[in-house]
């Protein structure tokens, strides 16, 4: 809408996303909450959005897009993980569980796939934005790139410690003896988010090639911004 502000207030934009990235990876390590420890990586991960969009490059805002279109799956489907156990539980605290494998399989699986999404494994939708997000802000600056690429490194560190001390180890809470695993209700809910999840990881033109003629005209026009700004001077 703003072409000529957007392209005054990049480097800020690009400042802000470097910062998000790393301040709520950062938090997030440190949460002791499940839902509390997804939500901020949810923020982590509108940085790569606002850092793709401002890229003003194809590569950068469809990678944006797609980074929405996962997350939207992928966070609505770790939030509904949390609250299968909070169902159960009721309690988010992270210490309260553990060795949960070895008496809910088909949840630990199903967990398993969308931290998997969420850390950006490739043949998963969050693999595709991410990627595409890296180069197109590459292109814009190389500082950028490696900033948020260590968001990449620490939101595996944060999903993988979440999911270790969850799913693995020891079945030693007595409360925890009698906790049952997925009900039928649970797995049909999940089902179209794992299609998802797989399907954009494997066939992300499906997905990619309606944007690539609007993403086209917006970066023309975002091109032509300044050149008509400074013939208008």
């Amino acid at each position: 809408m703003f072409p000529d502000a957007s392209h005054e207030l990049a480097g800020l934009v690009f400042a802000l996303s470097m910062i998000a990235v790393v301040y709520t990876s950062l938090v997030a390590l440190v949460q002791e909450d499940m839902k509390k420890l997804i939500a901020y990586s949810s923020v982590a991960h509108m940085a790569f959005v606002t850092a793709g969009l401002f890229a003003f490059n194809s590569q950068g805002i469809e990678g944006a897009i797609f980074v929405m279109l996962s997350h939207g799956v992928v966070s609505a489907a770790l939030f509904l993980c949390v609250g299968v156990v909070y169902d159960r539980m009721h309690t988010r605290e992270i210490a309260k569980y553990g060795g949960l494998v070895n008496r809910m399989p088909a949840y630990s699986l199903v967990f398993m796939v969308f931290t998997m999404a969420s850390i950006g494994l490739p043949g998963t939708s969050g693999f595709v934005g991410e990627f595409l997000v890296m180069v197109g802000a590459y292109k814009a600056s190389t500082w950028l790139v490696f900033v948020i690429a260590t968001g990449v490194i620490l939101g595996a560190a944060y999903m993988l410690w979440l999911y270790r001390k969850v799913v693995f180890g020891e079945l030693t809470r007595h409360d925890l003896q009698s906790i049952l695993d997925l009900t039928w209700k649970e797995k049909v809910v999940f089902a179209p988010m794992l299609l998802l999840v797989f399907w954009m990881g494997i066939y992300p033109n499906s997905f990619l090639d309606p944007l690539r003629a609007p993403v086209a005209k917006l970066v023309s026009q975002l091109e032509r911004a300044p050149q008509q700004t400074a013939d208008a001077r």
